[in-house]
């Protein structure tokens, strides 16, 4: 990565772990330390939000530049030969650095001792932080260091690599697939894919999600004016996907994405909820959880639950 590449991302509170690979606190590890309030991932799945760690192994690469990408992009153009950090120096880089992104909240008398220890001892990683993570190409062999350290694993991808999913030696606890629009003209538009077959890609990756053993989620990132409704057409993909649940969650106004987003492209909470309520009844599936504030809902299976 470029030295002025570099700057600009310690300027945005990037933490780099090596010469690909950075972590970011996460907006909700300070409102948990601080204010007791938890990100709907705790709620919808369990986990202990001051515990997350945000990384991406591949923080300056991505195959798409997605309108609504809250992330500094500006990817440079990349040559193939790119020296990537290995995944166990990755690893313990990450943890040193989480601790130091928490070390400031001790003494703050809104932060309890416990909790900030437990928040030094990070047991669930977002590999979701920039980059499209699958671009790295030890990317199974990471996953398999963080769950030596017993630490759960969530994976975010935008779908286009469906190989280096089918090809994984170690799956995530859970696989996030990004369906941001119900059909290529619209894909193209919104999420900008650098290769023309990203659009057949994603869809192949789709029909792989029923084959990988692993907790499956397809989410929906909805931004006003761009690819809301279509809820046939969005439900038609999600079938062959078979994920275990649906996000649908809604685009917010934040990061870099102002410069190509606008205010009026948020939606509200319950143009979120209409939509999701009408394609789960297209999927058979229920509203199993929801959190306003965060303008997001889970779709899934009554009888299955949450896992």
């Amino acid at each position: 990565m470029l030295g002025s590449k570099k700057e600009i991302l310690k300027k945005h509170g990037y933490v780099l772990t090596g010469d690909e690979s950075a972590v970011k606190l996460c907006h909700w590890v300070r409102e948990k330390l601080i204010s007791g309030r938890s990100c709907y991932k705790e709620d919808f799945y369990g986990i202990e939000c001051h515990r997350c760690l945000q990384m991406s192994p591949a923080v300056d690469v991505c195959n798409h530049t997605c309108l609504f990408c809250w992330r500094y992009q500006d990817y440079a153009v990349r040559d193939e030969n790119i020296s990537y950090d290995l995944p166990e120096n990755i690893v313990e880089k990450s943890i040193e650095a989480q601790r130091e992104l928490v070390s400031g909240f001790r003494g703050d008398h809104r932060c309890s001792e416990s909790m900030w220890q437990e928040a030094r001892e990070p047991n669930q990683v977002a590999i979701s932080l920039a980059g499209e993570p699958a671009m790295y190409p030890y990317l199974g062999d990471l996953i398999e260091e963080y769950t030596k350290r017993n630490m759960t694993t969530f994976l975010v991808t935008n779908g286009s690599l469906p190989r280096v999913l089918e090809e994984l030696d170690t799956l995530p606890t859970q696989l996030y697939v990004t369906l941001a629009a119900p059909n290529e003209t619209i894909y193209k538009r919104l999420c900008v894919p650098k290769d023309g077959a990203s659009w057949d890609d994603l869809k192949k990756t789709l029909s792989i999600l029923p084959s990988l053993d692993t907790r499956t989620v397809i989410r929906h990132t909805l931004v006003k004016g761009w690819n809301l409704g279509w809820e046939r057409e969005y439900a038609q993909l999600v079938r062959t996907g078979d994920p275990d649940f649906v996000e649908a969650k809604g685009y917010v106004f934040v990061g870099d994405s102002r410069r190509r987003m606008n205010l009026d492209n948020m939606p509200s909470y319950d143009t979120i909820k209409s939509f999701g309520e009408r394609e789960a009844e297209l999927l058979g599936m229920s509203l199993l959880k929801e959190k306003r504030d965060s303008r997001v809902i889970l779709l899934g299976n009554q009888e299955a639950g949450l896992k």
